[in-house]
């Protein structure tokens, strides 16, 4: 319940920091926002009035979250403006966050499936050839801007082989084929960075690890190196690169805003860059609020996994 609490709070104040930010700086970009969102109106220019009215623009700045602040915990996100109509960003996002989920969760689950492997293998050689060549390739996907791998995987593979398609997306449910396909060039350029740095970390706790008393036990057993390796040394080794990857969890999102637009894939990267290109304040408010009520209960997932893989900290705070 302690920890729960703790969490809450939190939430609440990632929740105001995070989205009253925003709206500071899409108050300081230049020019009044109701002539971008709405070019053409007629004389009396009754869409750009209500625009204004609706999004509370003629309040103070504290005044115009707290507002925005109320409809959203009822349940209402705002509308996207132009010049013909107006639509709710409600089921635009509900729309856009099944797609980000998916692939940050595809890139997540493929970064760790390449870097614990290749941290085991790092760190049981450790000093050898092997090991240098896996660091030194680490070295060269860190370094690796995702819009650059997207660039080059989209003209290689999508358009001279054919392979792949390079643009759009298709949902699970109409074609998984298709699916997993338009998947490949986002999640594999999302994914080297995060390898890399799993890699990384991963290969540092488990060369540590493997020092400690207990493991020099088990190998005195006559315990086998793979077993030492895989279910002694992995698991206490492991609660550093837990926390990596649910702090990545922002990374994946800055990195997915540029994948999702050059590959027209519909997210919420994409939902957020359109907010800011055209600037669509709620819209854009409620998006980030989102994301950032999604960051926090991935990190309250990431605290009970530490009771999990460490018992020492289940025991220390009961």
């Amino acid at each position: 319940m302690k920890l729960a609490g703790q969490r809450l709070i939190q939430l609440i104040v990632v929740f105001v920091v995070v989205t009253f930010f925003t709206v500071l700086l899409m108050s300081l970009i230049p020019g009044k926002p109701e002539v971008v969102v709405i070019p053409f109106d007629n004389k009396q220019q009754t869409q750009r009035k209500a625009f204004r009215e609706d999004n509370n623009l003629d309040d103070h700045l504290v005044v115009q979250w707290e507002k925005w602040a109320d409809r959203f915990v009822h349940g209402d996100m705002g509308n996207y403006y132009s010049s013909t109509n107006k639509r709710p960003v409600g089921p635009e996002i509900k729309s856009a966050l099944p797609v980000s989920l998916l692939l940050m969760l595809y890139t997540q689950i493929v970064a760790l499936l390449v870097a614990i492997p290749a941290a085991v293998w790092a760190a049981y050689r450790n000093g050898k050839f092997s090991d240098k060549i896996l660091s030194a390739t680490a070295f060269g996907f860190i370094s690796l801007p995702s819009f650059a791998v997207v660039l080059l995987l989209s003209y290689y593979v999508g358009v001279k082989l054919g392979w792949l398609p390079t643009q759009g997306y298709t949902r699970l449910t109409d074609d998984p084929v298709k699916h997993f396909k338009s998947m490949v060039i986002p999640v594999i350029s999302l994914s080297l960075a995060q390898i890399a740095v799993y890699m990384r970390l991963l290969r540092s706790d488990l060369i540590r690890t493997l020092q400690e008393d207990f493991i020099l036990m088990a190998k005195a057993k006559g315990i086998s190196d793979r077993r030492v390796l895989w279910r002694h040394a992995l698991r206490p080794s492991s609660l550093t690169l837990l926390t990596v990857a649910g702090l990545n969890v922002g990374t994946l999102i800055g990195g997915a805003i540029v994948v999702e637009f050059l590959l027209n894939i519909p997210g919420m990267g994409y939902l957020i860059g359109y907010a800011i290109e055209t600037r669509q304040y709620v819209a854009l408010q409620s998006a980030v609020a989102v994301i950032a009520i999604g960051f926090v209960l991935v990190n309250f997932l990431i605290d009970f996994l530490y009771s999990v893989l460490d018992p020492r900290i289940r025991e220390g705070r009961a």
